[in-house]
């Protein structure tokens, strides 16, 4: 497919690397018959590496079909995580590098996660935006607090740590947004 035509979360061979589109900065010329350039921000499945790419609008990339399966988390299994197809229940074993950072975002019993799976093979793993999760170690509401928003750090229990409003106690349920990591609200 041309450079043009590429969206945001295709997945796109380069240098025989896999990668998942993250981002597209177009950039035009001002002078003349100049050409529009696409910055490209990938990350590579498995391993999810950062990689730039530039590219003119008719530059060809190589669109690699994945699918996309949705699963719930099963168990560990040393430091792999074995996740269940919601319609077939075929386990889907990913090692902690091809989870990364989204390993503090996975709870059992939630919906939303999608393996991403390139000839029958698990390379990647997509989180649901936000999930519940529990408060383990917070420090304890100051005395006398002030009504302004202060925050402090919160260990949960996936072993994350975030900044969470002053209010926020051990063993609340808390909403987490996993495209930033940031508070998004208490749970009910």
């Amino acid at each position: 497919m041309k450079a043009s035509d590429v969206k945001k979360g295709n997945v796109v061979e380069n240098d025989g690397t896999v990668y998942q589109v993250r981002d597209i900065e177009r950039s035009s010329p001002t002078a003349r018959g100049g050409n529009v350039t696409f910055r490209f921000t990938l990350y590579s499945i498995p391993g999810n590496r950062k990689f730039d790419l530039s590219l003119r609008a008719d530059d060809e990339l190589k669109e690699v079909s994945l699918d996309r399966r949705q699963a719930k988390f099963s168990y560990m299994d040393g430091d792999a995580f074995v996740f269940m197809d919601d319609e077939d229940y075929t386990q889907y074993t990913l090692d902690a590098a091809v989870v990364g950072d989204n390993a503090g975002y996975i709870v059992e019993d939630v919906e939303g996660y999608y393996v991403q799976v390139i000839d029958d093979a698990p390379v990647g793993l997509q989180v649901p935006t936000s999930v519940i999760l529990t408060v383990t170690d917070t420090a304890p509401e100051m005395k006398g607090a002030s009504a302004t928003k202060r925050s402090k750090p919160a260990t949960l229990n996936t072993g994350i740590e975030i900044q969470v409003p002053e209010y926020i106690t051990n063993d609340e349920k808390v909403w987490v947004n996993t495209l930033t990591g940031e508070f998004a609200g208490r749970a009910s």
